[in-house]
């Protein structure tokens, strides 16, 4: 498959074409699906887990507050998560998204299960099948089983894969932006009312919110509605967790995850507070509050977990098994001679060619077992 797009360097936008190659060895991977090899230490947890009572997964993702202004600084703007929600579920204190902090890598990484640079801007689909897809092959439930309520429109690219055995089939649905994909932003308090408006209607099992407000201010350098959107989205996730404890659907039988796809720049560092993108502590250390009728409560985990090991957690849950041969897309850069002369200048920026290349991997995601009674 080829594709021609931009990418940005440090000196602005290069042109270059790219190419994405899923090789004849790794379609064979696929179809051969091989199981992971199964420790002893595994073995024995498999065989002493207890049935469980999650029949419906709800992950909530709050876009980009940096950790210093949310549960760094408690109760602080988060009073509903770390007074009334914390001490009914188990959080983790040493959680992160420790590869690309962008907003489409970040959502990727917790719906694949894999870590991989995504473009940003809403066109480029996951190398690999979500747990949407999963759940919705194995379950053989509808779509509507399955769903992303997101202020964001363009995360509707979370629905699908560019893994051809999976691309186009067992797509959840999608609400978001204003009117769909290409719509623009939506306020958080549209996506939450659109949120229960799915919850009520279709009573699906699998449901993905973005709340983007944070992220979007912080862009805006308007730092009061940036706070503001961190204490608004706890007072959505309070009220959210209060209509599932409301529904008979739900009470009792439903998980509720709460996590963020990325954080922000530490003071000082490329725009600060109002950009992320790198890997430095305030762009990677993120949060996770996880509230359930299979979780301890108020348990405070500090072993170290990362935004991958959301979806075998999930799959876990709602008991839908994940293929553990995956791929990870890799850069091949090819660069064209050019005549360096005057004339060279403009055939300089198509001079390179970069080819996309599908690497066999093992899924490094795991089960966070703390969180399990």
């Amino acid at each position: 498959m080829g594709l021609f797009a931009s990418t940005k360097t440090g000196k602005g936008i290069l042109s270059s074409g790219i190419r994405l190659c899923f090789s004849a060895l790794t379609l064979l991977m696929f179809c051969a699906s091989p199981q992971p090899a199964t420790s002893p230490q595994e073995a024995n947890y498999q065989a002493q887990k207890k049935p469980l009572r999650t029949k419906n997964v709800i992950i909530v993702v709050i876009d980009g507050p940096r950790y210093s202004e949310t549960w760094a600084v408690t109760p602080g703007l988060i009073p509903n998560m770390s007074a009334r929600m914390k001490p009914k579920g188990g959080f983790l204190s040493n959680f992160y998204n420790d590869a690309y902090t962008y907003t489409n890598s970040g959502h990727a990484a917790i719906t694949t299960g894999v870590n991989q640079p995504i473009d940003n801007n809403g066109d480029e689909l996951p190398a690999n099948p979500s747990i949407f897809q999963y759940f919705l092959k194995q379950s053989g439930k509808p779509a509507t089983a399955a769903w992303i309520v997101s202020s964001k429109d363009k995360l509707h690219m979370l629905a699908n894969t560019q893994r051809p055995d999976w691309q186009g089939t067992y797509q959840p649905s999608f609400d978001g932006g204003i009117s769909g994909p290409g719509s623009g932003y939506r306020m958080d308090s549209l996506t939450l009312e659109a949120a229960k408006n799915v919850l009520n209607t279709h009573k699906p099992n699998l449901v993905l919110i973005n709340f983007m407000e944070p992220d979007g201010f912080a862009h805006a350098g308007n730092s009061e509605n940036y706070l503001r959107g961190i204490s608004r989205n706890d007072r959505y996730v309070k009220q959210l967790w209060d209509f599932l404890n409301d529904d008979s659907y739900y009470k009792n039988k439903t998980t509720l995850i709460i996590t963020n796809d990325h954080g922000r720049h530490l003071d000082g560092i490329d725009g600060g507070w109002m950009e992320h993108g790198d890997s430095c502590e305030g762009c990677q250390k993120i949060s996770l509050l996880a509230l359930g009728p299979d979780f301890r409560k108020g348990r405070v985990i500090e072993n170290r977990y990362t935004l991958v090991d959301i979806a075998p957690t999930v799959a876990r849950l709602l008991r839908f098994e994940m293929d553990p041969a995956v791929v990870v897309p890799r850069a091949d850069t090819t660069v064209v001679k050019v005549a360096m002369d005057s004339t060279a200048v403009a055939q300089v920026l198509d001079s390179i060619r970069i080819e996309i290349k599908m690497e066999p991997a093992t899924m490094k995601g795991q089960v966070i077992k703390e969180l399990f009674k």
